[in-house]
């Protein structure tokens, strides 16, 4: 069976090496040609090989050349990469090398590299990595390759690769292996490649626009800047407890206020919160805060943003998710009341007015009879119904989740939020129930957050000791009294927003569980009972 699992410890004679891996019987194969080579005078492990070319080069340079011309140039090359492929004819043989995705064959020939270069050659195994050096020929089938006239074995591998299309389809498999993931699954490597293009070009959008990258702290003495669960740490030395970062914003605003009008930063926040489809404990976010600006301006940047994130990494402003092809050249506006109305399902009787829904008591009425219609229909009902300690405000945002969130397939823009869910949020002039506030969602899910930043230094003060009062897991302890200082000395009108980098990877390359775009997503401890995503994805 050609793939890694765990076995218990075991003793390996020739150094007491101790390794809990499997195929124990391959592992010892390689172990003894690895010692086979040094007899032949060989390093084990020799420290660099100098190129003269990548693989990628010589298939680009020479890919289109005849046989004739690489005849009568005769191209030498020094090239290195992983073997994967290898058979052998007798006092011959071939082999592909691969390297950043590429492939390039080689043909080595006893009468070409002597004896000890042909025993060494027949000592390799799939997965090793070798340099050569040699010329450009084609063979009789037409293809590229390198006539090999030395050869250098530069990491023996004592494990094998798993087999292209059966050892490495478990998907649990394939998160805690990335790196062989990456070598024998061409979409995995894909996924990574256009992840990092996206970053290059969002961090070009930013800077061509005057925002400066910033670097902000990742352990906080106090909870802020969103509302989520938190990691907890100590740090010894100055014997106090400390959170890892649930979000920068509230960094981030001090900036603004010390002069710095446009930043941003690619964060990494930890939640202490589920895992699913698209919640990781630890994941990346773009935040930015952008000087005398409001939230309607950031919306219109953020449309230009993800247009250009799309023909950037696609070539396109259509691009496929699953079923449906999301239009990022075309984004719909609606207001969290509206978005309820427009979504109302039609079983559950005549849909609410916009009115109504701003009305006192209005969104527990409109619940309660939402409840009425999903009983009858065998789905869940909304429990925070009957809680008359839940406002309005948040029952106007559970009843979007339920009966809104999940059909915004198209971008969407749902602004215009209830205060008791906004508390870093300016309200609207017009009415102090709503704050200036957007949320992007695609594919039913949320992908940004912004909103013009509330600098009132007294009822940002109000506000967050209004959420220590209410307390919970996920509530701040303690006013943050340094930002409410800040703020003191004077924040400009501000927007700022924050987007979902994993979420937007997932979208552009087709993903559908955020631990295809993660390298190394936390999983349980092997040997565990297997996630319940990881079971889902494998199904």
């Amino acid at each position: 069976m050609n793939t890694i699992g765990i076995l218990p410890n075991f003793a390996l004679s020739t150094k007491e090496t101790r390794l809990p891996f499997e195929p124990l019987d391959q592992y010892l194969q390689r172990q003894k040609k690895l010692r086979e080579i040094e007899a032949l005078g060989e390093e084990a492990y020799p420290h660099r090989f100098e190129r003269s070319h990548t693989i990628a080069e010589i298939l680009d340079q020479y890919g289109e050349r005849t046989a004739e011309e690489l005849d009568a140039e005769r191209v030498p090359v020094r090239v290195a990469g992983r073997i994967l492929s290898l058979r052998g004819h007798g006092k011959a043989g071939f082999a592909h090398l691969g390297g950043d995705g590429r492939r390039l064959q080689i043909y080595v020939k006893l009468d070409a590299v002597g004896e000890r270069g042909f025993a060494l050659y027949r000592l390799l195994d799939l997965g090793d990595f070798i340099g050569v050096l040699g010329h450009l020929f084609r063979t009789k089938t037409g293809e590229l390759t390198v006539w090999v006239e030395g050869l250098k074995v530069l990491t023996k591998a004592l494990l094998p690769l798993p087999e292209k299309w059966h050892g490495l389809a478990d998907v649990d498999q394939r998160y805690r292996r990335r790196y062989l993931d990456l070598v024998v699954n061409e979409r995995t490597r894909e996924i990574f490649l256009k992840r990092a293009k996206i970053i290059a070009a969002l961090r070009r959008f930013f800077d061509e626009r005057g925002y400066v990258e910033v670097e902000t702290p990742m352990m906080h003495s106090i909870l802020g800047g969103a509302t989520a669960r938190p990691f907890v740490t100590h740090h010894n030395t100055l014997d106090i407890d400390l959170y890892l970062r649930i979000a920068p914003e509230l960094y981030l605003k001090r900036l603004v206020v010390g002069g710095l009008d446009r930043v941003y930063e690619i964060n990494r926040n930890f939640r202490n919160e589920g895992i699913d489809a698209i919640h990781q404990p630890e994941f990346t976010m773009l935040e930015f805060y952008q000087a005398y600006s409001d939230y309607a301006e950031l919306m219109d940047l953020t449309e230009q943003f993800f247009r250009m994130l799309a023909e950037e990494a696609c070539g396109t402003t259509r691009v496929p998710y699953g079923e449906h092809e999301i239009d990022y050249s075309s984004f719909k506006r609606l207001t969290m009341r509206e978005a309820i109305a427009t979504y109302w399902p039609a079983a559950a009787g005549a849909a609410p007015a916009v009115a109504e829904l701003a009305s006192p008591g209005g969104p527990r009425a409109i619940a309660e009879r939402y409840n009425g219609f999903a009983i009858s229909a065998g789905q869940p009902p909304i429990a925070e119904a009957a809680d008359r300690a839940v406002s309005d405000g948040e029952l106007t945002g559970i009843l979007f989740e339920t009966v809104a969130e999940p059909h915004l397939i198209q971008p969407t823009f749902i602004y215009d939020f209830p205060v008791e869910i906004s508390p870093l949020s300016k309200c609207r002039a017009d009415d102090p129930s709503l704050t200036e506030r957007f949320e992007l969602f695609v594919a039913g899910m949320e992908l940004a957050n912004g909103f013009s930043e509330l600098n009132d230094p007294e009822d940002q003060e109000h506000r967050f000791r209004a959420q220590v009062e209410k307390g919970g897991a996920d509530m701040p302890k303690e006013v943050d009294m340094d930002y409410i200082r800040a703020l003191s000395h004077g924040l400009p009108p501000t927007a700022g927003e924050g987007v979902g980098i994993d979420r937007l990877v997932m979208l552009l390359t087709n993903s559908h569980a955020i631990r295809e775009v993660i390298l190394f997503p936390l999983l349980r401890p092997e040997g565990g009972e297997k996630s319940a995503e990881a079971a889902g994805e494998e199904s």
